[in-house]
């Protein structure tokens, strides 16, 4: 019985919010659809990417570039993006600067997709309150049509029109206070992010520098024993 006057008291505040509760309600749907997607999304790209780091560096500096690879293959995420560019370049036997390009350019196609649908949440944040404020004075107009139209002011009639009225902005602010909580949020993950991929791009540097440190000492041994 509860529920059943839950429901019937949110039908009757959107009946009653007037036209401007149709675009509010969409701008709720699509950031929820947002919300949850990108939520989703940065959650895969966050797990375990602090691990793979790690695996990935101790097999790097162990010189077992398959495995390293293999690793990064089988994981999802930026940070897995970023390593498995890097490295396939370094297996290919390419020059530091080959390596870098390759990381960069990887690394702003990651970014890119995990700042998607931000600019989403961002538009309906701003524009929800200006929806309800709207539908407020779109309210506010019509209540003094009815009191121009009664010739006479009578507190129910006042009253009734700026409930009416206020709804809309109620729902307007109801809409842009979570969706701006998720935005901030989700600019801090991404930031976190970006750290953890610029933290995988030094690591393979790090390696070709190893790499060609270790070449180059070995060429220098080879060479002192043809001397010798």
């Amino acid at each position: 019985m509860q529920q059943v006057d839950t429901s019937y008291q949110l039908l009757t505040l959107f009946s009653d919010g007037g036209f401007m509760m149709y675009p509010l309600v969409l701008c709720s749907l699509v950031a929820l659809g947002v919300i949850i997607a990108k939520g989703w999304t940065l959650f895969v790209a966050h797990r375990e990417s602090q691990k793979l780091l790690e695996e990935i560096e101790m097999l790097g500096g162990r010189g077992r570039l398959d495995d390293a690879i293999r690793t990064a293959e089988e994981t999802r995420g930026p940070v897995a993006a970023i390593l498995l560019a890097g490295l396939r370049r370094v297996q290919e036997k390419h020059t530091g600067s080959d390596v870098a390009k390759a990381i960069s350019t990887t690394g702003s196609i990651e970014l890119g997709f995990l700042e998607r649908g931000l600019p989403v949440l961002a538009t309906i944040a701003n524009v929800s309150p200006m929806l309800g404020f709207l539908g407020t004075v779109i309210g506010m107009i019509l209540a003094f049509q009815a009191i121009e139209i009664a010739g006479q002011v009578e507190p129910g009639l006042v009253a009734g029109g700026i409930k009416v009225a206020l709804i809309t902005t109620a729902t307007g602010l109801s809409i842009a206070i979570p969706v701006n909580v998720a935005y901030n949020f989700f600019v801090t993950r991404i930031d976190r992010l970006v750290a953890d991929m610029e933290e995988g791009a030094q690591a393979v540097l790090d390696l070709v520098w190893s790499l060609d440190t270790r070449l180059d000492a070995e060429g220098q041994g080879s060479s002192e024993r043809i001397q010798g």
